[in-house]
């Protein structure tokens, strides 16, 4: 049998035991709360790190897709102007060919009046030309015939 004073000794051995094994969970537990909260932080930075590169490349493809609309808007603002010019060069030329053959059609006309008067000149000459040999033709046809009938009678 054990008596009461190595029971005490067991005891209070086994108490120390006790505190030494709970006083190593709490260092245990103290080291692991700590490693586990440093942990947490540099994921926690971790996290603000991708944060920043997430709103930084955001950014910049936001900053791209501006800069390819505003280029792609110029662009079509110049092709505009571009066709614009064009256009009015073009038009340009078709009123100068349609002065032209307006030109020409004025001078064509004034061509064909001029014929045409020309032409009324010398019909009106051959009229007169042909009335004149006419009356002569008629006038010397009575003389002869005047001149038969005198002679006769």
């Amino acid at each position: 049998m054990v008596t009461k004073v190595q029971q005490e000794i067991i005891l209070q051995q086994v108490m120390s035991r006790i505190a030494s094994a709970k006083k190593d969970m709490i260092i245990l537990e103290k080291s692991e709360f700590s490693a586990l909260r440093t942990e947490n932080e540099k994921l926690h930075i971790q996290l603000g790190q991708l944060k920043k590169m997430l709103t930084d490349e955001m950014m910049k493809v936001r900053s791209d897709s501006k800069l390819d609309t505003n280029l792609e808007k110029s662009r079509v603002k110049e092709m505009y102007t571009e066709h614009e010019r064009k256009l009015l060069e073009i038009r340009t030329e078709v009123l100068e060919q349609l002065a032209h053959q307006d030109r020409e059609v004025t001078q064509t006309n004034r061509k064909i009046d001029t014929e045409v008067a020309g032409l009324k000149t010398v019909l009106e000459s051959h009229k007169l030309d042909t009335i004149k040999y006419l009356a002569g033709s008629v006038f010397t046809c009575l003389t002869i015939v005047l001149g038969f009938y005198r002679l006769w009678m």
